[in-house]
């Protein structure tokens, strides 16, 4: 999160770890506020082991800045919308759909001086992947926000491997006894790991278990248990909108028609239509997106 008044950085200063600004004199000295206790707490782990990293020493150097500010408690993470002027405020969670984020974004996201900016994956339905998709208007915790600031993206900053390491690691541990299970990221890039593992690992023992598919590992492999009659989403379903988002799209939609009419009357006039449909359980018209 970017708090703008005036003042501007390059995005190719922002493609580096802020903390890493500090140190090697890419950023300008202003403030920048970890407003997440575990990401205060990692820090400590980092900067303990210092040594053992590739860049440790530039770390520390960005670590005691006197522009870099820890929030623990609540008071302190609260007292973020007070400040003024040009910040930077890293905050929980990655996806925006809980965590001291969503606090920042409430106070943010309408303001045309702001910048979300986000450094990781965001999943499909999620808070993080509607703003990416380009809403104009959100629901955060029941209220809504007109969508202002600026939404800008780098995918830069992921820990994670990608899928030629992916496919190394697997490589070193050879040979595959047994069962490989891929459980975590979207279809496609299941799909595209799964790929990049023909020939290495037996095409049927690569796994991708569905939503409350189980299995117990045992020393002859993995044995698959049975699974609920009724399952909790169909399997097409996961990792798609839903209801709530559906819901949720249907409030914004009739505020914006509410604010949208001409008169008292016609605002009344709406709402009566909108009643009469929910007795009677018509469809009721949406705007197209």
């Amino acid at each position: 999160m970017v708090a703008r008044e005036n003042a501007t950085v390059p995005p190719h200063r922002l493609r580096q770890s802020p903390i890493k600004g500090y140190a090697t004199g890419a950023l300008p000295q202003i403030p920048i506020y970890v407003d997440s206790p575990l990401a205060t707490k990692a820090t400590r782990v980092f900067a303990k082991h210092h040594k053992e990293l590739e860049e440790g020493a530039v770390l520390m150097r960005g670590l005691k800045s006197r522009h870099l500010h820890f929030t623990e408690t609540r008071e302190q993470s609260i007292a973020l919308d007070r400040v003024q002027g040009f910040h930077i405020v890293i905050a929980a969670s990655g996806m925006c759909d809980a965590g001291r984020i969503r606090h920042r974004l409430k106070n943010w996201l309408w303001r045309d001086e702001g910048t979300v900016l986000f450094t990781g994956f965001q999943a499909v339905g999620t808070l993080g992947r509607i703003l990416q998709d380009g809403a104009k208007s959100v629901r955060i915790q029941g209220e809504e926000f007109a969508v202002r600031a600026r939404i800008r993206s780098l995918d830069l900053y992921s820990g994670h491997a990608d899928g030629t390491e992916l496919r190394d690691w697997i490589k070193e541990r050879l040979p595959i006894r047994h069962q490989l299970f891929l459980v975590h990221g979207e279809e496609a890039a299941m799909q595209g790991l799964a790929a990049r593992l023909a020939g290495i690992v037996d095409a049927q023992n690569v796994l991708r278990p569905e939503l409350d598919e189980g299995f117990v590992l045992t020393a002859t492999g993995a044995q698959h248990l049975a699974t609920p009659k009724l399952p909790r989403l169909p399997g097409e379903q996961v990792a798609r909108l839903d209801w709530h988002n559906d819901a949720s799209r249907l409030f914004l939609d009739i505020n914006d028609a509410l604010l949208s009419s001409l008169d008292e009357k016609a605002r009344r006039v709406l709402i009566r239509r909108l009643q009469k449909a929910l007795r009677n359980g018509e469809e009721v018209p949406t705007r197209p997106q």
